[in-house]
């Protein structure tokens, strides 16, 4: 299988397009449960005056420890930090095992389902927050995320080695932990087989030669669809991008909404499929170097460098938290070469800390295009929802 890199699209919008989602096939899954109280077996006699009296154990309204001691590792001044995130999220257990050591702080890591779920989930409960910060949200939410008010400001001192181009809020509400790229995959072998030239450009895409070749996901249900929904916007501008689609449509491209099903059922290069051409990542190709069953010496999948849209994933310390100050802390450890180092074989996403090493098969396999489409997210953020409905008309109905 290859492991979505992150951000993997699902079926998550609502009727009005509330939010895009952002991982494979993740429905939204409850917080975690809290571990049982374990009982204390040592008697107390009552008669004796100096004798302590047994703490009883207080909840909340879902029967959690209100002070919620739920890692032994987890030093007697330490607390237990809660991490909100999307089903995606992926670290070594020593990786986070190495940030109780060093703080004497326990991380707990609730999943909310899909990133557009978890960002919703929290803005709905941000009077009284589940966790202590949420990871997850991309720039093409970030702008909802960040007028919602649900962040408050923690500036990391690590933000020294991250490029200046990754930190998009200068208030520090949010701070970048991850880079990918949404871009088209090809399958190798079906165009040598075919003597075919692999596309180099968008506009090659409506040519009839690549009539039937190309699946994309709805950007409406799809996080990377709504990341090539922007790359085309970027290339044709507003009053272009729209004519591309139709002519795509005209050169039946197929539209699945969510990657798992436009990759693994109708992707040649990875699935069953017969179409070559489909919206993955820039490190989709590495992956199936990983998890295939033999490993080969050239990856089965290149990118199409020109479609390359940059997504950044924040972490943000959630306004009204428990543990504001550890969670502070989480993040500069989520900055660290450690977490660095782990995230791209994890998470199959790209470091943002630039001294962070890349694992060898990501330095032989993997594509960081040099300059990836990009948009303002302000500018995301006041447009998003006007140019999915407008594709929609075009493209759907």
């Amino acid at each position: 299988m290859t492991p979505r890199p992150v951000h993997a699209g699902a079926p998550v919008l609502v009727a009005v397009l509330l939010i895009a989602s952002c991982s494979p096939d993740g429905d939204p899954g409850d917080p975690e449960e809290a571990p049982e109280t374990v009982e204390d077996t040592d008697e107390v006699d009552p008669t004796d005056e100096d004798a302590e009296e047994t703490d009883v154990e207080e909840t909340d309204d879902e029967g959690r420890p209100t002070d919620d001691p739920e890692d032994e590792a987890a030093t007697a001044d330490g607390a237990t930090v809660t991490l909100l995130t999307h089903d995606s999220f992926d670290v070594s257990e020593d990786v986070l095992d190495l940030f109780t050591e060093s703080t004497g702080h326990a991380v707990d890591v609730v999943p909310l389902g899909d990133a557009g779920t978890a960002l919703n989930q929290t803005i709905l409960t941000g009077d009284a927050p589940q966790g202590d910060l949420l990871f997850g949200v991309d720039n093409t939410f970030l702008s909802r995320a960040i007028d919602e008010g649900i962040f408050t400001t923690h500036e990391s001192p690590l933000l020294d080695e991250v490029a200046e181009g990754f930190v998009l809020d200068d208030q520090h509400r949010v701070t970048p932990v991850d880079r990918g790229d949404v871009c088209l995959n090809y399958d190798v072998a079906y165009f040598e087989e075919a003597g075919l030239d692999v596309p180099e450009e968008l506009t090659d895409l409506t040519e009839p030669e690549y009539e039937g070749l190309l699946t994309v996901t709805n950007p409406a249900t799809s996080s990377p669809g709504l990341a090539f929904l922007l790359a085309t916007v970027e290339t044709f501008g507003e009053d272009g991008y729209l004519d591309f689609w139709e002519r795509l449509q005209a050169n039946d491209v197929l539209v699945t909404d969510g990657w798992s099903e436009a990759y693994y059922d109708e992707f040649s290069g990875a699935g069953d499929g017969d179409r070559p051409l489909v919206v993955s990542y820039a490190s989709s190709p590495p992956a199936e170097v990983i998890f295939a069953e033999e490993e080969p010496e050239a990856a089965p999948t290149g990118v199409i460098e020109a479609s390359c849209f940059r997504q950044i994933e924040f972490v943000g310390v959630l306004a009204g938290a428990e543990h504001p100050d550890e969670a502070g802390e989480l993040i500069d450890f989520m900055l660290s070469e450690p977490f660095q180092e782990d995230i791209p074989l994890t998470m199959f996403v790209f470091p943002v800390n630039e001294n962070a090493e890349l694992p060898e098969v990501f330095e032989e396999h993997a594509v960081l295009p040099d300059d990836p489409l990009d948009i303002d997210f302000e500018l995301i953020g006041e447009h998003r929802e006007d140019w999915i409905e407008a594709w929609t008309a075009v493209v759907l109905r």
